[in-house]
């Protein structure tokens, strides 16, 4: 069992191996905690989300929190048991859709993160490097998930990207 950062921002496109590899830093440590902030609108999310609990195993503990991150966060936060949530992009939405203050709850989480006690490991969708998208929703979140992406890279001891299933050091050791 290898020792984790206290945090650690891994990021990647669709199919990249991001929770893959996120999973798999937490490999060995007692009970891992794993916040999944997808909701199931329709079968084939159903099926990713059933795919991914598969995936895991028993040896994960799951709790759905598809709003209050930050609060769950600091619920579950402990020395003894790091927490993986996956993903930000999926919980980015979920806020966009409830019409959410976005800029406030980045703040909330931001802080939520800088006084947790145990290690955490965060995965999100690296959207921004594509074509600029036609529709100005999808703009806004792009726009959004940029800007929450750095201000938690600003303040992670370790930076992964993922490409074609390969870990890129971004930052960190």
């Amino acid at each position: 069992m290898t020792s984790l950062p206290r945090l650690t921002l891994v990021l990647g496109g669709a199919r990249s191996g991001k929770s893959r590899y996120a999973e798999q830093m937490l490999a060995g440590h007692t009970a891992p905690l794993y916040i999944a902030t997808a909701t199931a609108g329709d079968a084939e999310m159903q099926a990713r989300i059933d795919r991914h609990r598969r995936q895991r195993g028993a040896a994960w503990q799951t709790r759905e929190e598809p709003l209050a991150l930050p609060a769950a966060l600091t619920e579950a936060s402990s020395p003894e048991r790091p927490v993986l949530v996956d993903c930000l992009t999926l919980w980015l939405t979920n806020l966009m859709e409830a019409g959410r203050d976005i800029e406030q709850e980045f703040c909330v989480l931001l802080t939520a993160l800088s006084g947790l006690p145990g290690s955490v490991v965060l995965v999100g969708n690296e959207v921004g490097l594509g074509i600029v998208p036609e529709n100005g929703m999808a703009r806004e979140f792009r726009d959004h998930a940029g800007r929450l992406h750095q201000q938690i890279a600003a303040r992670a001891d370790r930076v992964v990207l993922m490409v074609a299933g390969l870990p890129l050091l971004v930052k960190g050791g």
